[in-house]
């Protein structure tokens, strides 16, 4: 599988987060279990919430996986 980062963008004023693969942006996520389908999505098969949590491939701007609102 061929690396793809993961960028979860600040939370928005509304909540959620926007979620980009290799700069396309695959929606806004208002959890892990929203991260986790857009992952799948992108052919990041096999990926539980605990693991999405701790990713290295995954760059968390503005606050980590516990952080959805502002």
């Amino acid at each position: 599988m061929a690396v793809r980062p993961v960028i979860v963008s600040p939370p928005s004023p509304t909540g959620g987060r926007r979620v980009r693969v290799n700069g396309e942006i695959l929606g806004l996520a208002y959890d892990l279990g929203d991260m986790v389908k857009f992952l799948r999505r992108a052919g990041l098969e096999g990926l539980d919430e605990a693991e999405v949590a701790r990713s290295r491939l995954t760059e968390w701007r503005g606050g980590g996986p516990d952080v959805w609102t502002t």
